[in-house]
């Protein structure tokens, strides 16, 4: 046989191997790291700004007074100078710093609302140079966003939110703000998780990254490659208080909605279903005759709230929501939350070993909350007033415990203030005092605290018991109820 004639096809086919071989770009893959960072970093940074607040604090005077044998002559002398220290207050200015970013040319801020948080004064910083007042259009502290306003004669550079669900991890995300108040800076790392749950609000469903976030990012933003906003920087976890790439961004998806209720309306509109859920375990899975633990467990129904006009009861384990499948108990208030109040949605129910389908107009949970009396703000600087005990409340937080020297490890509801002639007064209760309890039961909020005291006086009880943390000292107290 004749070797070239062999040759020739064999020849042939290897070019038309290379051919495709060159062609082929393989599997999809992630995009890759440019050379630099440095051009994307120099059209983003003048977007994000410095965050610098100031606020007026009062600290009383909480020492004990010292016990001395009925009838000291030293006893009324000490009664009347701690009355009147008591009575004193020291007053202070705190500052913090933090991060955010331009989103209007108009001067529309948008950053964390714990930066922002009880502050009397807000002043934003430009990466000009230049100093803005600003002033609040509205905050959520369920997700821990606030949207800031300032004013100015120039259009100001700004960036754009994209959208949080094609991040994958693995991409490449850019991290920008304002770390130690040492002046802007630039991170790079990758989205190491999606969908975190750190507890720190009933609607986290965080993005992970590994880019450094440092004291002072908060509020800050996270960019992809294209120069987006894909997350709010917002938590990190850490013993020192500095990155060991594990940071947490709110995606924008959940952000991008959030800030447009809060320009137009200056608070948020969340839909409200009218039920109370938990999440469905293997075992119950199987008693409910369900393929596999998935969806949300009903375990009551309000009266009158959209859920129960509808037909939903206790004991359905809702699968979807608004053609939205519910994998999991606590994706169910993030659905429903960002559905707009007034939708009627479907919703499909697993009851009796079959789905049943439930058309449901939803309401607003803002309405709902109020009407309860569960809507107290953890950054309402005036605190949530409890009349029924003659005490005004406030969450813990930061600045709640450096004001009253609350340790770390005290959990509860802190007492900000006491109705002089009030049943709390006479029991001994002050400013400082955190309520651990109410009836024997933890309470972790001012709403929570409004809440059982009304289920109390329904009770027809005449009074409630408080457990009391007093620099890591519990006491009982038992504080009547005041008339209405």
């Amino acid at each position: 046989m004749n070797s070239a004639a062999v040759r020739t096809p064999v020849m042939a086919l290897l070019a038309l191997v290379l051919i495709i071989a060159s062609s082929w770009t393989g599997p999809a893959s992630a995009r890759k790291a440019p050379d630099s960072f440095a051009d994307l970093a120099e059209k983003l940074s003048p977007a994000v700004v410095n965050i610098s607040t100031k606020q007026l604090v009062k600290s009383p005077h909480l020492n004990e007074m010292p016990q001395f044998p009925p009838g000291s002559p030293f006893e009324d002398l000490f009664r009347d100078f701690f009355d009147q220290q008591q009575g004193q207050q020291r007053s202070r200015r705190v500052t913090s710093l933090g991060s955010g970013f331009i989103i209007d040319a108009a001067g529309i801020i948008v950053t964390n609302n714990h930066v922002i948080a009880q502050a009397d004064e807000i002043t934003v910083n430009l990466s000009d140079g230049s100093q803005l007042a600003a002033e609040l259009v509205g905050r959520d502290p369920k997700t821990d966003l606030a949207v800031l306003k300032v004013e100015t004669d120039k259009r100001l550079p700004f960036v754009n939110f994209g959208t949080s669900d094609n991040i994958r991890v693995g991409d490449w995300v850019l991290a920008i703000g304002n770390p130690f108040g040492l002046g802007g800076s630039v991170s790079a790392g990758i989205i190491s998780a999606e969908n975190r749950n750190i507890n720190s609000g009933p609607y986290d469903s965080f993005l992970q990254t590994d880019a450094a976030i440092n004291r002072g990012n908060s509020g800050g933003p996270l960019f992809n490659l294209d120069g987006e906003v894909v997350g709010v920087n917002t938590a990190i976890i850490s013993p020192s208080g500095g990155s060991i790439g594990i940071g947490f961004a709110i995606p924008s998806n959940i952000a991008a909605n959030v800030v447009t209720q809060l320009r137009e309306f200056g608070e948020t509109r969340r839909g409200w279903l009218g039920v109370r859920i938990q999440s469905v375990t293997d075992e119950l899975a199987e008693s409910f005759g369900l393929d596999k633990a998935r969806g949300a467990l009903v375990a009551e129904v309000t009266d009158g709230g959209p859920a129960k006009q509808a037909g939903i009861r206790v004991g359905d384990v809702i699968l979807s929501f608004n053609d939205e499948d519910v994998p999991e108990m606590r994706e169910l208030p993030r659905i429903v939350a960002g559905t707009e109040v007034g939708k009627e949605v479907e919703v499909v129910v697993w009851r009796d070993g079959e789905k049943k389908e439930f058309d449901v107009t939803l309401g607003r949970l803002e309405d709902f909350e109020r009407a309860e009396g569960v809507a107290a703000d953890p950054s309402d600087d005036q605190g949530s007033a409890i009349a029924e005990l003659g005490l005004t409340l406030l969450p813990l937080n930061d600045i709640v415990r450096e004001q009253f020297g609350i340790a770390e490890n005290i959990e509860g509801v802190a007492v900000i203030d006491v109705e002089p002639a009030s049943a709390a007064a006479e029991k001994g209760i002050r400013p400082g005092d955190v309520i651990v309890e109410v009836a024997q039961q933890e309470v972790r909020s001012p709403g929570e605290i409004a809440k059982k005291v009304e289920e109390i006086r329904k009770s027809d009880k005449k009074s409630v018991l408080l457990l009391l943390n007093r620099g890591g000292d519990l006491r009982f107290v038992a504080v009547k109820l005041a008339d209405k």
